[in-house]
């Protein structure tokens, strides 16, 4: 498995590449990817990474683990290629844009765009075997991403955490909310989003808390 990180990522995971857990998580990948059908393509693994560069990140969305159906993981997390048609939590997560904002987001699912902007767009787990969720759980994928969110949470100082559902917000015990914004609320998913996802505002409290900070609001559109 080729680790395409940009060089601020990499000084500081480096460590990580080392350790055995990653080098197991490296093999079962590689087989995987060898023996069957993966998302997403493997170039885009570490999209999330390249996109978003260690010092430019202004705010953090966690997401489980890819799309596990063709033509819709892109490496970035509750995103899906052009042209694809919206899977059910990212269609949830424009409306709440919409309704938080006042502004309709672009139809397109591809949000390299928040990227560009600081927008870490991680998943918990970085593959999926193809129509098999969570398939690539507990391979090591998970102790990865803590240490992104610790390095995060250590090295940088008001930057915006945004944790849908449970599985996210253990994700957020990494995070030191003394120097950061952690927003929690309820998934985006069609069984959970209207027990306190809808209404939450996530995207205007996020651009109020950058802007105090002094830092540029996001374009969520």
């Amino acid at each position: 498995m080729e680790v395409r990180i940009g060089e601020s990522w990499r000084k500081r995971l480096e460590g990580e590449f080392e350790k055995p857990y990653f080098q197991e998580l490296t093999k079962f990948v590689e087989e995987e990817y060898a023996s069957g059908v993966v998302y997403p393509d493997s170039k885009n693994i570490f999209r999330a990474f390249e996109l978003a560069p260690f010092e430019e990140v202004k705010v953090v969305i966690l997401g489980q683990d890819p799309y596990h159906g063709p033509n819709q993981a892109i490496g970035l997390s509750f995103a899906v290629e052009e042209g694809i048609t919206l899977p059910p939590s990212l269609r949830n997560i424009y409306k709440e844009i919409e309704s938080d904002t006042g502004k309709k987001p672009l139809a397109s699912g591809d949000l390299s765009r928040w990227a560009a902007q600081g927008v870490l767009l991680l998943n918990a787990t970085l593959t999926v075997r193809a129509a098999s969720p969570g398939s690539h759980h507990g391979k090591g994928w998970e102790e990865f991403t803590d240490a992104v969110i610790r390095v995060l949470s250590e090295e940088r100082e008001h930057l915006v955490f945004i944790l849908w559902g449970n599985y996210a917000r253990t994700k957020g015990a990494h995070i030191d909310r003394t120097k950061h914004l952690v927003i929690e609320s309820a998934h985006p998913s069609p069984f959970s989003a209207r027990n306190g996802f809808f209404g939450s505002r996530p995207f205007s409290v996020a651009n109020t808390y950058l802007f105090e900070k002094g830092k540029s609001a996001i374009e969520w559109r």
